[in-house]
């Protein structure tokens, strides 16, 4: 085993910046040894900020020089997981993939399998499954303390993505909910043990600040009811002004807990004049304002990664996987499809196949009754 294990990281945006960071902070057994941005000089400045020794413009250089990485990084828009993912499967590199897994089920699907028949791991980064404080809550839940969940709630809201991307349906395949709903899909199945049947979806979602920019929502409301009674509600919008909202609660037969992922993270701030950086999608600075530290370590990307390079290292079973961001894809189109004919429905990834659904927005931009079954 060499002294550390080598990392090419493939986008140079606001969460390959976390990536970056958390590699080069937290995570010691890792080397980030390459980096590709479609931008030649985007990609140069971030390589000389964090001392990497290759750059790329080009996904097919980068590959040319495969020898020199062990696992790929993937921090792409969302159309481009699942081809950057083959390619890495057949260079024999792990692959740690940003949320959403990719756009597609079909996408998924032939993701997971190239990766097996490869023989590399194929690791989902969603990085509420590591955050701390959401962690505490779930050690609560494990104890006893709350007695049986029988309802939680997950909400992230801001003003909206970094980049234009997003807005775009074609390459991010939805609007906030395939960019952010996936967080809080993930971590209720997380915190209910990993994979519960799941009984109904039923979604409500709308433009309200972003309709000029695309055709994607940007507020959505997801309800799903899980085997035994449990329900998780998913707040999710691209429309709240002030900064980042990322919040938690777990309601039990004998306790309660509440977690907010930003406050209590935060100094309490007020500057006339304004300053640099408060925390994610805060647009002004000026009167009173949270200015966060250590975000990514409260985040859980640190974690998150370390864990990942672990598994490489030690030849573990990752504790969130391809197979876990594809069952999060198909609640995804559940969750529009519900939205799209006005009542509950049920997952059913082989219907959706047979059906030849594309995007996930699809179900919810041109919704149509599934066939009666015979």
């Amino acid at each position: 085993m060499a002294d550390r294990t080598r990392v090419a990281v493939l986008g140079a945006g606001f969460i390959a910046d976390i990536h970056l960071e958390s590699l080069h902070r937290f995570v010691p057994d890792a080397e980030v040894t390459a980096i590709y941005s479609r931008s030649g000089a985007r990609a140069e400045t971030v390589a000389r900020k964090y001392g990497i020794p290759r750059w790329f413009d080009s996904v097919d250089a980068l590959f040319e020089h495969a020898e020199e990485f062990d696992v790929v990084d993937i921090c792409l828009p969302n159309h481009q997981h699942a081809a950057v993912t083959l390619a890495a499967a057949a260079a024999g590199k792990h692959v740690i993939c940003e949320k959403p897994l990719c756009v597609t089920l079909e996408e998924a699907d032939q993701m997971i399998d190239a990766c097996q028949r490869a023989g590399v791991k194929l690791m989902y980064a969603e990085e509420l499954c590591f955050a701390p404080k959401y962690e505490r809550v779930r050690k609560l839940v494990q104890d006893g303390a709350l007695g049986k969940v029988y309802q939680m709630r997950q909400s992230e809201k801001h003003s909206g993505p970094h980049a234009d991307w997003f807005y775009d349906v074609d390459q991010a395949g939805g609007g906030v909910l395939m960019d952010m709903g996936c967080h809080a899909f993930g971590w209720f199945r997380w915190m209910l043990g990993g994979n519960p049947k799941i009984e109904s979806v039923s979604a409500t979602m709308g433009t309200v600040m972003h309709g000029a920019r695309g055709r994607g929502e940007d507020n959505a409301v997801t309800i799903i009811e899980f085997e035994g009674g449990v329900i998780g509600v998913a707040e999710d919008s691209w429309a709240k002004l002030g900064g980042m909202d990322d919040r938690i609660e777990v309601y039990g037969t004998k306790g309660v807990s509440y977690a907010d992922l930003f406050a209590g993270n935060a100094a309490l701030t007020y500057s006339e004049a304004g300053y640099g950086y408060a925390l994610e999608k805060a647009s002004s600075t000026k009167g009173w304002t949270f200015t966060i530290f250590e975000e990514a370590f409260n985040q859980g990307y640190p974690q998150e990664l370390r864990h990942f390079i672990e598994c490489v290292r030690e030849d573990k079973t990752p504790l969130v996987t391809g197979e876990d961001g594809r069952v999060v894809l198909e609640i995804i189109y559940a969750a529009y499809e519900s939205a799209g004919l006005g009542r509950k429905v049920r997952p059913d990834r082989a219907r959706y196949a047979r059906q030849h659904i594309g995007k996930p927005i699809d179900l919810w931009l041109t919704p149509a009754e599934p066939p009666l079954e015979r």
